[in-house]
């Protein structure tokens, strides 16, 4: 019963982490970076806090009783996820959503899911167990390339960089692969937080939510730097005279989006049980791109597609269809 509770609150958590930058493609006056500093706003300060308060209580005891390791650990972890936020975006301006994102997601799913589980379960991988999920990533991995394949089919007239220029976008790539997963190592390696949560007898479904607005805290500078330097470079403050009613309110669904997605997904380790935050992560990372390929398809991204491009689509949604089934009889 918990597999299915945890496999049915991974999956919803999936949808809203694929659709929550859907709202940003009806944004009418405002850049991408007036959009990103409110869901920057809302997603990484009002909503963890706001949750955390809400839902475990006691906040002031349970940081209190903190110590620096405590708080280093997760905050540090969000911090590099939050570089790898801004690194995303510029890998996918030089190298194309479809070579761009094959590298950066294919790397930020493995390592998001081998990371917590060499470091806090290191003794399944040398079972059957731990060979059904090595075989579970594999799959998982081939079907993000081939969705990557499949947007490159789609797209046409990719930006194509040659020497240097070219090697370097792959090496950003890489790296924002790497520290893509960070946002997971962060809830992973602060689970002492938790812990001190459920000491001060809050539920253990709901005691993840108090580590968030500590990882956050550190994606959020990032974040905001960024932010601030394109609005400083491109002279978009003015924005934000107007279009508050429509365009700040996308930004703001991007963000319960984003977060609802993370708060649902720390529910979901609970259920999944000790693999929780390692299997758990490459499940999540599976619906996210599978909700994101359908949205696509229903909004009409795929309508000029050529034939090929959408067999070569449903090759990779059924291989990803295949690893989840794997990598959820791993977690029975």
């Amino acid at each position: 019963m918990n597999l299915i509770v945890g496999l049915t609150l991974t999956l919803a958590a999936g949808i809203a982490a694929g659709n929550c930058m859907l709202p940003m493609k009806f944004s009418r006056g405002w850049r991408w970076e007036n959009t990103w500093l409110v869901f920057s706003l809302v997603s990484l300060v009002a909503l963890p806090w706001g949750i955390a308060a809400v839902f475990t209580g006691h906040l002031a005891e349970i940081y209190g009783s903190m110590t620096a390791a405590d708080w280093l650990a997760p905050f540090l972890f969000g911090a590099g996820w939050g570089v790898a936020q801004v690194l995303f975006g510029l890998s996918i301006a030089r190298l194309g959503l479809a070579l761009g994102c094959a590298i950066i997601v294919g790397l930020g799913s493995l390592f998001g899911t081998l990371v917590p589980l060499f470091f806090q379960n290191r003794e399944v991988l040398g079972t059957g167990r731990g060979a059904v999920i090595l075989c579970g990533l594999a799959v998982m991995v081939a079907g993000i390339v081939v969705l990557a394949r499949a947007g490159g089919q789609r797209e046409s007239g990719q930006m194509r960089h040659g020497g240097s220029a070219y090697a370097a976008a792959l090496l950003m790539a890489v790296v924002c692969g790497l520290m893509a997963p960070m946002v997971n190592y962060a809830f992973a390696f602060g689970q002492s937080i938790a812990a001190r949560a459920v000491a001060l007898d809050v539920p253990a479904t709901r005691a993840g939510y108090a580590i968030w607005p500590v990882a956050l805290a550190g994606g959020l500078i990032p974040n905001l730097a960024y932010s601030a330097y394109l609005l400083w470079r491109n002279r978009t403050w003015g924005a934000f005279g107007g279009g508050w009613a429509h365009d700040g309110g996308l930004a703001a669904a991007m963000g319960v989006l984003w977060m609802g997605a993370m708060a649902i997904y720390g529910v979901a380790t609970v259920y999944l049980g000790a693999l929780g935050t390692s299997l758990g992560w490459g499940l999540l990372q599976i619906f996210n791109i599978m909700a994101a390929n359908l949205s696509g398809l229903v909004t009409g991204e795929w309508k000029t597609a050529p034939a090929h491009a959408l067999r070569t689509l449903y090759a990779g949604l059924a291989l990803l269809t295949a690893a989840t089934v794997i990598l959820a009889a791993a977690n029975r």
